[in-house]
């Protein structure tokens, strides 16, 4: 893993980001030369339209989950979103490369050229999605504990990465009973040192249940980072690997004494300029689904159009959070709050296709234009919700220290919850919202909150 502006990238996934971004510029740069009289005046010339249809492939190659490094589609799915890449980036390449003056007469030959890597690109792009990883890219794993922590980093290790070879697992002096399969166990006969040198171990994770009375040899531990191996304790291996802060691994003291949780006058400034350019960006684009979504609800039930509702905002202040109207009027009429579930019978018709595509939050971005909402950040709750979650789910109230938002990390990697357990999950990607935000994660969420919109993912 590498970690870019706090946030944690593989890098096979960074090596493919760079292979596309070089092959889109590459396809560009090398016809215009190849036709040109003037070469370096035509490569300098070329390059900024290069590399925004670079970005541009970038983007949309994100939205669609091609970075993602697991996933569960089959190959002709991995192929359909192929071709909805070509429908969605062709036109664009094609009005870029009609406007911008290249310097060559022969500009069909350069569009050609340019569609071919792009077509070489997707055919790579499919075949490394449904590839393992060679020798050299791949990761060894050892787990230092053998108990029912260690059996949960083990189980989401081989669940969560296929590109990770668990090498197995250390024992500790004071775990006398192992809660993981025998054969995994390796070697108590051999120091951690040797048994790391021989299996050629990459990272070492401490899952110790029990830390005290000396059950870690700090200083083997010590001589295995000296060596180059990475030594990560529970909780930053579920960071780094799900980018989650998970709930069962956590401690107030590693909250406290980590790094992260930065909540600088600077980085409030800027992410407050970022939501408004795009909030605007965004309404002057949504502009005729927002008036047909209105003119749809009134034609099916009538006024009111939009829904007005009470949420807990920045640091527990009450905000009205403003949405385009899904159910029935009638929702709710006893008074008492519901968590929304799939095909809830208060859901109208229309609500049920504006809810799939997400196009019921749009009024939302008015709350980011007044301030009381962020384009990006946890999902903002009702009060009666957070009251309840706050008593039931520890470290619940830190997700207001950050203003809730239109999309969130939480929302594009866990699906619509509708219960305590559901909001316990959330919370985890939240906590890593909160403690890893940047303006770089901002961007990777808006990127993927595209995809979720357009497979209409996790929608109730």
């Amino acid at each position: 893993m590498i970690k870019i502006f706090n946030h944690y990238i593989h890098r096979r996934t960074l090596l493919q980001i760079l292979f596309d971004l070089g092959l889109v510029v590459v396809a560009v740069i090398a016809s215009v030369v190849w036709l040109a009289e003037q070469k370096l005046d035509a490569a300098s010339a070329a390059l900024p339209s290069a590399t925004a249809l670079a970005v541009l492939a970038l983007v949309i190659n994100g939205a669609l989950g091609f970075y993602q490094r697991v996933h569960n589609r089959s190959v002709a799915q991995s192929w359909a979103r192929a071709v909805l890449f070509l429908v969605l980036v062709i036109p664009v390449a094609y009005a870029v490369l009609r406007v911008v003056a290249l310097g060559v007469t022969e500009q069909e030959i350069v569009m050609l050229t340019v569609f071919g890597g792009l077509l070489l690109m997707l055919a790579h792009r499919v075949h490394v999605s449904h590839a393992g990883a060679n020798s050299m890219m791949r990761q060894r794993v050892l787990v230092f504990g053998t108990g029912t922590r260690a059996k949960l980093v083990g189980r989401t290790l081989q669940k969560s990465d296929p590109h990770v070879d668990l090498v197995g697992y250390y024992a500790s002096p004071n775990e006398s009973v192992a809660e993981v399969s025998a054969w995994g166990i390796l070697s108590p006969n051999m120091s951690l040192t040797d048994i790391v040198m021989e299996q050629q171990v990459d990272e070492i994770v401490v899952a110790l249940t029990e830390r005290r009375g000396g059950s870690m040899p700090l200083r083997e531990l010590l001589d295995c980072k000296l060596q180059g191996v990475q030594v990560v304790d529970m909780a930053t291996h579920f960071e780094k690997t799900l980018g989650q802060i998970r709930l069962d691994s956590v401690s107030a003291g590693w909250l406290i004494f980590g790094d992260g949780f930065s909540q600088g006058l600077l980085r409030t400034v800027v992410k407050r300029l970022f939501d408004i350019v795009c909030a605007l960006i965004l309404l002057v684009l949504a502009a005729p689904v927002i008036l047909i979504a209105g003119l749809l609800i009134l034609l099916e039930s009538g006024a009111p159009i939009l829904y007005l509702q009470e949420r807990v905002g920045l640091n527990g202040r009450l905000i009205n959070v403003v949405k385009f109207r899904s159910m029935r009027t009638d929702a709710e009429q006893d008074g008492q709050p519901r968590w929304a579930s799939a095909d809830d019978d208060r859901v109208t018709r229309v609500g049920r296709f504006i809810r799939k595509l997400r196009i019921d939050e749009l009024p939302q971005l008015f709350s980011v234009l007044s301030g009381d909402m962020s384009l990006v950040g946890p999902r903002p709750e009702r009060p009666y919700f957070v009251d309840r979650l706050t008593q039931e789910i520890p470290y619940f109230a830190v997700r207001q220290s950050v203003k809730p938002g239109v999309t969130g990390w939480a929302q594009v990697r866990y699906p619509y919850g509708a219960s305590v357990e559901d909001a316990a999950e959330k919370l985890q990607y939240d906590l890593y919202y909160v403690k890893n935000h940047t303006l770089f994660l901002d961007l990777v969420i808006l990127f993927e909150t595209v995809g979720v919109v357009l497979t209409a993912k996790g929608a109730h």
